[in-house]
């Protein structure tokens, strides 16, 4: 059964070299347990699609008694999507969510107007040697919905879409691509999947989305006669069918994307809006801690340390 109907795979090196709009190799940062790779925003590009921050987290393992502490912080104007390959967190914030996340689930915590969160290693994790391997990514929020509630949704492994053929498999995080659609509401045009590939095997990117991009978790891939490995970005041109090829060890890929924002989006910190004035408003209000009576409140259960506002 064809399970992309809308695009023939054909051979990948019948992509032109162009169609790479962009190529993105993550900025480093060494946290003393794991390492961080940020791809998103970089200095080519801010965005793809709706999605403005890409962090890999791991891979780490980590000894008994150790784990990571996101204490509580705020974010306004975006979606958070935390998923997992390795390891768990347990989230909790301020809408009263409390959730252990495992590997193949989803939690996206839509912030609107303001969230406060946190996200620890679980206690149960802590009482053995664990393990951290995961992607972190925020989605910018439009316009029509900067100011919404903020809310949490949970998705077990299970009720995310699984789409398989040929050496491919995709898991459907966010959005619709390939004839199917996750469970999340979303707020604009998205797409967002986890796909494994087989050695040699190849995935047509959807034809249903003006911006998409593929980031290179394990393994490596070719594209238009090149081939690329763990740890890079590539932001593809619009309109151009895309088919990328597995290398000998196959690949792990997150690939996203979704419709062109059209108005600018500012970034600071943990707050994203589509003005500086919104910032500055949420600067204020963090910096006076007059927790439940504004736009942000703390976790119920994780009130006894949050995180400070950077000067």
């Amino acid at each position: 059964m064809s399970w992309n109907p809308a695009i023939e795979p054909g051979c990948p090196d019948n992509v032109g070299s162009d169609a790479i709009e962009t190529l993105i190799i993550p900025r480093t940062r060494d946290l003393g347990d794991f390492e961080v790779r940020r791809a998103l925003p970089a200095s080519k590009r801010q965005m793809v699609g709706p999605f403005i921050f890409f962090d890999q987290a791991g891979p780490a393992e980590l000894l008994t008694g150790h784990g990571v502490d996101v204490r509580p912080h705020p974010h306004i104007g975006l979606g958070t999507v935390t998923y997992l390959f390795k390891g768990d967190f347990h989230h909790r914030d301020s809408t009263g969510a409390d959730q252990i996340i495992s590997p193949g689930a989803l939690n996206w915590m839509v912030a609107g107007r303001g969230i406060t969160h946190s996200e620890r290693t679980s206690a149960e994790a802590r009482k053995g040697p664990n393990s951290l391997f995961g992607i972190q990514t925020w989605l910018a929020l439009p316009d029509s919905h900067e100011d919404v509630d903020p809310s949490f949704e949970h998705f077990g492994k299970e009720t995310l879409p699984v789409i398989e053929d040929h050496g491919v498999s995709v898991r459907l995080i966010l959005g619709n691509a390939y004839g199917k659609a996750a469970p999340a509401a979303m707020f604009s045009e998205t797409f967002y999947a986890d796909v494994r590939l087989e050695p040699g095997s190849r995935l047509p990117m959807p034809d249903n989305h003006e911006d998409r991009g593929i980031y290179i978790v394990e393994g490596s891939i070719s594209v238009a006669g090149q081939e690329f490995g763990a740890a890079q970005m590539m932001v593809f041109r619009p309109g151009d069918p895309i088919t990328v090829a597995a290398g000998e060890r196959g690949a792990r890929l997150m690939i996203l994307g979704g419709a062109t924002f059209n108005t600018p989006r500012f970034i600071w910190w943990n707050f994203v809006a589509s003005s500086r004035e919104r910032i500055e408003e949420a600067k204020t209000e963090w910096r006076a801690e007059n927790w439940g009576q504004g736009r942000f409140d703390l976790p119920v259960d994780d009130r006894d340390e949050h995180v400070r506002l950077p000067d």
